[in-house]
């Protein structure tokens, strides 16, 4: 059980890592989040 769990965390690790790969995609990432959650129309 324990080594399945770290393969499936090591796999969650991989695919978020892969969808931002700079720090700066991170920011990008974090922002739109941002921008989604303030409710303005259109920010999704």
């Amino acid at each position: 059980m324990k080594k399945f769990l770290t393969i499936v965390a090591a796999s969650g690790t991989m695919l978020l890592a892969s969808a931002c790969n700079t720090v700066d995609g991170v920011g990008e990432d974090v922002e739109s989040v941002g921008d989604c959650v303030d409710g303005v129309e259109g920010n999704c």
